[in-house]
């Protein structure tokens, strides 16, 4: 088994002392300044009070709240031919951020998703970006997480430690993973602890208009069935608007324990990127950003940000667009 360095391990007692290529080819860009045509109100990056189930009427409830802020979030849609092209892009547009909020704060908040997500970043880990982005100012999350051991091949730790984290100088100390040795609700109260402890310390930003931690990005996938980080289709946890961590233990997809950022978090991020590949996704991205009258809403369909929401597609997952 390969080795994995050692992140920080989030807990209370650590809490005071944590610390250009371009495609060949042009993608098409989208740019949408409004909700999806499919849905029946504006979502936006606040404290909505959903309910559960999810659907087009009890979404609905939330429309009084969500329109003091409704068009605020710029959402753009890039489509490109292959995965290849994905990655090529999403590197230059992880690594322009960086630069962006580096020179604007100095440092940069990211929190990462797992899956096909993390294999989209693997281009940052080559020329020109390896050796010109300031790794040392990068601070890693993880916007959800399986609740089992570091080495585990289920843990979105480790994947993106083989994928990415080995191979770029972040300090070790700036990588925030879970701690594996609590149960689901004790890793989620702690990682919103320290979350917290790092709100103080300016290392995370406030969002003022919501209050919520504002990550300058965060880097999700998607499932074929619509959910985002850890929350699904149907799940009450999808209607929590007060924790900024929570988790469950009854995953749809196995492992069943997990945390997972909330909506009212992730949709507080400055920049937001939806990492999308394979045709076995076009239903869902339909769904999302097409003209589906579904009377259901899928949890990607919820998903905003402060300043500008990107959809990176390739070909498959356009395929219905």
């Amino acid at each position: 088994m390969a080795s994995v360095r050692s992140p920080t391990r989030l807990s209370l007692s650590l809490g005071t002392t944590l610390s250009s290529s371009r495609t060949s080819r042009a993608p098409a860009i989208i740019l949408l300044r409004s909700a999806p045509r499919s849905l029946s109100l504006s979502i936006k990056p606040v404290r909505s009070n959903f309910k559960n189930p999810i659907s087009a009427s009890s979404a609905s409830s939330a429309s009084s709240a969500a329109a003091e802020m409704a068009g605020q979030c710029q959402k753009k849609v890039e489509k490109f031919q292959t995965a290849e092209e994905v990655a090529v892009r999403l590197a230059k547009y992880t690594a322009d951020l960086s630069a962006k909020f580096v020179k604007e704060r100095g440092a940069f908040t990211v929190a990462l998703s797992g899956g096909s997500l993390i294999y989209a970043l693997r281009k940052l880990t080559e020329a020109p970006y390896k050796d010109t982005v300031e790794w040392g100012r990068w601070h890693v999350f993880w916007v959800d997480e399986r609740v089992v051991k570091k080495d585990h091949p289920d843990s979105n730790y480790k994947l993106a430690h083989d994928v990415l984290l080995s191979k770029v100088p972040i300090p070790p100390g700036q990588v925030y993973a879970i701690n594996d040795a609590l149960s689901a609700e004790g890793a989620a109260e702690d990682y919103e602890t320290c979350l917290k402890h790092l709100v103080q310390r300016n290392v995370i930003a406030t969002s003022k208009a919501t209050g919520f931690p504002k990550f300058d990005l965060i880097l999700l996938g998607m499932g074929p069935d619509g959910h985002l980080a850890s929350l699904f289709p149907g799940h009450p946890r999808c209607n929590e608007k007060t924790k900024w961590v929570t988790h469950i233990e009854d995953s749809p997809k196995p492992p069943p324990e997990r945390i997972t950022f909330t909506f009212p978090v992730i949709n507080s991020a400055a920049y937001n990127a939806m990492v999308v590949a394979g045709d076995n996704k076009a239903d869902a991205v339909q769904r999302a950003l097409g003209n589906s009258q579904h009377p259901d809403t899928l949890p990607v369909q919820l998903l905003a940000a402060e300043d500008e929401l990107t959809w990176f597609l390739d070909q498959g997952a356009a395929s219905k667009l």
